[in-house]
């Protein structure tokens, strides 16, 4: 009997763990303020244009991807001219990119 409690405790505890596990690899939701602006045309980051977003975190500039129907959307209105704005979305990691999912993006006036 003592021996099938340890066990269900143990079982417990190893789903809680995975369960955490989980929870920490979902996208959390944001808001970015920087420069949205191309990572080809721009900063020279890449092969091919792809909206990104610039934010000043701490001591170092951080660039997030947009995902590709953000990037669809708004990369016309700052490939070759970028604009300072704010994003809500969620975020997640592909590879070594972050990568936002575009909510909402409002152009600094």
């Amino acid at each position: 009997m003592t021996r099938r409690f340890a066990l269900s405790l143990v079982a417990i505890a190893l789903c809680s763990l995975s369960f955490n596990a989980m929870a920490a690899d979902d996208p959390k939701e944001v808001k970015l303020v920087g420069k949205v602006t191309c990572a080809k045309c721009d900063l020279g980051k890449e092969t091919s244009c792809q909206t990104v977003i610039v934010v000043k975190e701490k001591d170092k500039e951080v660039v997030y991807y947009f995902d590709k129907d953000g990037h669809k959307k708004f990369h016309g209105d700052t490939c070759t001219a970028p604009k300072e704005g704010t994003v809500k979305g969620t975020v997640k990691k592909e590879g070594d990119k972050m990568v936002v999912t575009v909510k909402e993006l409002e152009y600094k006036k």
